[in-house]
């Protein structure tokens, strides 16, 4: 793997791709983890003289009124505050004003250029890896670091096309998340995969890449229920990927004795936060009832089942978690597992969120930065982020 400790990063102009997707309300960061995920990065770039030139995208432009909700000028205040540093903002993704600014650049100072997907807005530049802005890009600096692990799975302006053009690495977030992703290649065992999330077909190509590697398969979350189903078990109004029943049925068949399927479920007549639940076993529901989080019984089955592991990889959260009473098991396994010490990748989006909330996030091995890239690494795909480095 390249890095950024391969490359000669003194007097040159470096281009580092972050990923500051970061939510952001009234122009107020909510949540500045992927900000700081960069300073490392950002960090050895300054101490090794360069200077500094940022690129990241911030949500989807698809109008013009995406423009001002989707501005990095409040990242660029943020990075300053980190990282003790002036961050000069350059509200432009090209143009004069921009190469004016780098030109004139002095050693360890910072540029933060305009949301790249504001070149979305005409033609899908960007998120098109639109050859000409690659190049443009490219041209101006000396050094490509891609940092941005969130979007490694995209072939994107800003990664690939400027990849193509310049001597390119990985920064430190990247390589700290392949470093530990890497362990699956040739997994300790018993290795142990959970799987939540509300559809089945999120999570097939994870299932048919990791069925095989995996000692067990753990199945919570609204995609339980299509396994259930195919099971031949009532699931009343519970969520179902009706087109995947029968992949759930190929794989059980397949693989009794690997996926493990929950044994009693939180119940109620609708989806809502404020109804009482009630728990039942999987042969007791009726057909107006809705499952809404994995029961005691299952939690139980679920800790029995990853205690002597050397290595589970965790991917959405068991219930409904937006709703604070179906939040329960998937806290309660997080719980378990830091404290028994065992050894777990958290897959990126929401499980980390839940992690975070449950406070055990900077406890576990490794908590992945990336959702959507997560989850094709760990189908087993090239994802063209990397390719493009390799």
């Amino acid at each position: 793997m390249k890095t950024i400790k391969d490359m000669d990063l003194t007097n040159k102009k470096v281009i580092i791709r972050c990923d500051f997707n970061v939510p952001i309300k009234d122009g107020i960061i909510k949540d500045d983890t992927r900000i700081k995920a960069a300073l490392p990065t950002i960090q050895y770039c300054i101490d090794k003289n360069a200077k500094i030139i940022l690129l990241s995208h911030l949500g989807r432009i698809k109008e013009q009124s995406d423009l001002e909700k989707n501005n990095l000028k409040p990242i660029a205040k943020r990075l300053e505050e980190l990282i003790n540093k002036k961050v000069k903002f350059i509200d432009k993704t090209r143009g004069k004003e921009l190469e004016n600014a780098i030109d004139t650049m002095k050693n360890q100072e910072i540029i933060l250029i305009q949301n790249t997907r504001y070149e979305d807005l005409e033609g899908k530049k960007e998120s098109s890896n639109d050859e000409e802005l690659g190049k443009y890009w490219a041209s101006l600096g000396d050094i490509f670091i891609n940092d941005a692990f969130g979007t490694i799975h995209r072939a994107h302006a800003s990664n690939v096309g400027i990849a193509t053009y310049l001597p390119s690495a990985f920064g430190f977030l990247i390589e700290k998340e392949l470093t530990a992703l890497n362990i699956l290649e040739n997994p300790d065992h018993p290795f142990v995969v959970i799987l939540g999330g509300a559809k089945v077909a999120d999570k097939i190509g994870v299932i048919e890449n990791l069925v095989t590697k995996a000692d067990k398969i753990l199945i919570g979350g609204g995609m339980a229920f299509t396994f259930l189903k195919a099971e031949g078990y009532e699931i009343g109004t519970s969520l179902l990927d009706k087109e995947n029943i029968e992949f759930c049925t190929t794989m059980l068949k397949k693989y009794p004795n690997k996926i493990i399927l929950p044994v009693d479920i939180a119940i109620a007549n609708e989806y809502s936060n404020n109804e009482p639940y009630r728990t039942k076993d999987i042969n007791e529901i009726e057909y107006n009832e809705m499952g809404l989080d994995i029961g005691p019984k299952t939690e139980k089955l679920f800790k029995e089942n990853i205690k002597d592991a050397k290595l589970v990889i965790w991917n959405g959260p068991l219930g409904v978690y937006e709703f604070e009473q179906y939040k329960q098991a998937t806290h309660h396994l997080l719980n378990y597992i830091v404290e028994n010490k065992i050894k777990t990748i958290l897959g990126g989006g929401d499980i980390v969120a839940a992690a975070t909330d449950a406070k055990v996030k900077d406890k576990v091995y490794h908590a992945s930065t990336g959702g959507g890239a997560t989850l094709e690494y760990l189908e087993g795909k090239k994802l063209p982020g990397i390719e493009a480095i390799k």
